[in-house]
C-alpha cells in the first residue's frame, strides 16, 4: 500500500534534483543568461551596459565584464538575444558551448535546421532550432569552417537570425 507521505512527497530522484536546480550563473538557457532574459529590459546594477560605437537607436549591443565573450542585442527596450562567443565559458545545459564539434551539438539537439554560413565557405553553416520561427526564445549555432561551435545564440527572430549583431 502506498503511503500518504509517498503521494504527497514522492521521493526526489537524481535526475529530478538536477531539473529542480537554478542554473549555473554561467549557463546559457532559453530564458537568457543570469539576470539578463530575453524579452526583459536590460537589469539595472548588474554590469550589462553599452560597451563602444553603437550603430543604431532601435537596436543596441549590451556586454558585462562578468561575461566576457558575451554580448547582448537589445531592441525596443528589451533583450532579443544573447550571443556567446569562443572567449567565454558560458554553456549551455548540456554542456555544448563555442568549441563543441558539430556532431556533439547534432546528438544533443537533433532536427536542427541546417542554412548556409553568410560569410564562412563550406563546411561552415548555421544550426537553428526548428522552434524558432514561432517567435518563442530559440537556440541557433554558427559552425566554423572547422567543423566546430563559434558562437551560441539565444532569443527570438527575427533578431535571433540577424548575421553581424546590429547591422
Amino acid at each position: 500500500m502506498v503511503s500518504f507521505r509517498e503521494i504527497m512527497y514522492p521521493p526526489i530522484t537524481l535526475d529530478r534534483f538536477n531539473s529542480l536546480r537554478a542554473p549555473a550563473a554561467n549557463t546559457l538557457t532559453l530564458e537568457g543568461l543570469g539576470a539578463l532574459k530575453i524579452g526583459q529590459p536590460v537589469p539595472t546594477n548588474s554590469g550589462w551596459a553599452e560597451r563602444g560605437a553603437q550603430i543604431s537607436d532601435e537596436c543596441r549591443t549590451v556586454s558585462s565584464p562578468d561575461f566576457p565573450g558575451v554580448y547582448a542585442i537589445v531592441e525596443g527596450g528589451k533583450v532579443r538575444r544573447v550571443s556567446v562567443g569562443e572567449r567565454s565559458d558560458v554553456r549551455l545545459a548540456e554542456g555544448i558551448g563555442t568549441g563543441a564539434t558539430e556532431a556533439q551539438v547534432r546528438a544533443a539537439f537533433p532536427g536542427f535546421r541546417e542554412a548556409p554560413h553568410e560569410y564562412v565557405d563550406a563546411p561552415a553553416k548555421y544550426l537553428t532550432a526548428p522552434n524558432a520561427p514561432s517567435g518563442d526564445p530559440a537556440l541557433r549555432f554558427e559552425i566554423g569552417a572547422d567543423g566546430k561551435v563559434s558562437l551560441v545564440h539565444v532569443g527570438t527572430m527575427p533578431v535571433l537570425g540577424y548575421v553581424e549583431g546590429c547591422a
